[in-house]
């Protein structure tokens, strides 16, 4: 008998003491949030926390265990999962314990014993784990099957350290903007009938510290993060410093149109967007308009829009930067994501009051050039304005449009105006310098805008007689004075 090499040496009823220990230790280690759940149980049914202990880990092909049996060291030693999910064990052969859990494979190990000796004594323990295969899917910037290595603790007798919901969506290289951290989902795959499905709650987690919502996965999980179904900005900013967000520093190409002074594609990064160094703080709506060169003086700050591509479809995100201005509201400087559209509409109506604040603000261009061209005193260098300049300040600005420049027509002037399509616009604007901004009499001016200052009628009268009177001569002698004398009264 097989028995008789491998005597034992302990008494009955020593065993049995040392089995009943083995077996209330087991027991109390096994708490309900720790055990595995009945098929088709779900977490929320039974109350408990859903964060898994590492003894719910299941064996599989590639794991390594070391199998004690109390005074057999000769089969005490490591062995290798094989890819079917069993072990070749010495005297009794293959032993499956696929999808088994640690405590399983023990009793399933200890049974197989027992036909070659007697109340064996097993212990079961992981030595090192196969990479798990977790997929990530949603509202991730990457989605897709990541596979996670385990490594061990600290400590003198190390543990495996497994990895968590919160891990695997870091691999994903974090939430969107728009990711429903609130209804993440966790299909677990069963041996036997449908998939277990583990609801997590991250905002929960961030908001009282429960660590139970940051599960521990197990191989072939599939975490499912949803789209939210009303988006809410403070909510994005708060979740967006966590770690299982992007990082900050993370560049983003976003494209922006309308009302900007220079529309197009940009990546935005996080800081002040004019020193490619800095990367302190989030990309945001702000930052992008910085990127353009600023708003135009028609931009309608209040009716911005942010449209986001989720995986349902097309998001539109409503933002206000005049409540940001006025109330301080952080939350409606959107922080983007990856594909964002900005869109700036033009107002309908310019408010004289709030345009001075808007040209102060740091979204607003730091200023633009104005032509001022014709009888004036100045060179044709462009003369450089507020972002918020009108025609009046333009047309006192270096004091060339003074009382003493006596060729000056100071009733009207001329504003020639480049369009984005190409084309030009000419208008006359009678010139009133106690007016406030006012579309009619004295338009807030955009950039590259002329203004052209015409002759007064003195001074044309003069230049037309020196035209005539200037070939007077010897020569010439009396024909040329009926001339003057034509011109003069006709």
């Amino acid at each position: 008998m097989v028995n008789t090499h491998f005597p034992r040496k302990i008494a009955p009823s020593v065993v049995g003491l040392v089995l009943f220990a083995s077996t209330v230790i087991a027991d109390a280690r096994s708490t309900p949030a720790q055990l595995p759940l009945p098929l088709g149980t779900d977490q929320a049914q039974i109350g408990a926390p859903v964060r898994r202990s590492p003894e719910s880990y299941k064996l599989g092909g590639g794991d390594r265990i070391q199998v004690e049996i109390l005074e057999v060291p000769e089969l005490s030693r490591g062995y290798e999962v094989l890819s079917d999910g069993s072990v070749n064990l010495p005297l009794i052969g293959l032993v499956s314990i696929r999808g088994r859990t640690l405590v399983e494979a023990t009793n399933i190990i200890r049974n197989a014993y027992r036909r070659v000796l007697k109340d064996p004594i097993v212990t079961v323990s992981l030595v090192a784990a196969r990479p798990l295969n977790v997929g990530v899917i949603g509202e991730v910037t990457r989605p897709g099957n990541f596979t996670i290595t385990l490594t061990p603790g600290p400590g003198a007798s190390p543990s495996v350290q497994y990895p968590t919901v919160t891990q695997a969506i870091r691999l994903a290289e974090g939430v969107t903007g728009v990711a429903d951290i609130r209804n993440i989902r966790v299909r677990r795959p069963q041996r036997d009938g449908a998939d277990q499905v583990l609801n997590v709650n991250l905002w929960k987690f961030l908001q009282e510290g429960d660590i139970s919502q940051d599960i521990i996965l197990q191989d072939r999980d599939t975490i499912v993060i949803p789209t939210v179904a009303n988006f809410n900005q403070a909510e994005a900013r708060q979740f967006a410093s966590a770690n299982f967000s992007p990082p900050p520093e993370k560049p983003r190409s976003i494209s922006i149109v309308g009302q900007v002074t220079r529309p197009g594609a940009y990546v935005v990064i996080g800081g002040n967007t004019t020193n490619d160094l800095s990367r302190q703080g989030f990309p945001t709506v702000i930052r992008a308009i910085q990127l353009a060169g600023g708003i135009t003086s028609d931009a309608d700050i209040r009716q911005i829009q942010v449209r986001r591509l989720t995986r349902r479809g097309e998001q539109i995100i409503p933002v206000n930067l005049w409540q940001f201005l006025e109330s301080g509201d952080g939350a409606q400087d959107t922080i983007l994501q990856e594909g964002d559209t900005i869109i700036v509409p033009k107002a309908t109506i310019v408010n004289p009051a709030e345009a001075g604040v808007l040209a102060s603000t740091n979204f607003a261009p730091a200023g633009i050039n104005v032509y001022v061209v014709g009888e004036v005193r100045t060179s044709l260098e462009p003369v450089r304005l507020p972002a918020n300049a009108t025609l009046n300040q333009a047309l006192i600005s270096r004091g060339f449009f003074g009382y003493e420049n006596t060729r000056a027509r100071r009733d009207k002037v001329e504003l020639v105006r480049l369009n984005t399509d190409g084309t030009a616009t000419k208008r006359t604007i009678e010139v009133d310098l106690t007016q406030g901004i006012n579309e009619e009499l004295n338009p807030q001016l955009r950039n590259n805008d002329m203004i052209i200052v015409s002759r007064s009628g003195f001074a044309n009268l003069v230049d037309r007689m020196n035209a005539v009177i200037g070939p007077v001569g010897p020569a010439t002698g009396v024909l040329n004075f009926i001339n003057v004398l034509r011109f003069l009264f006709r």
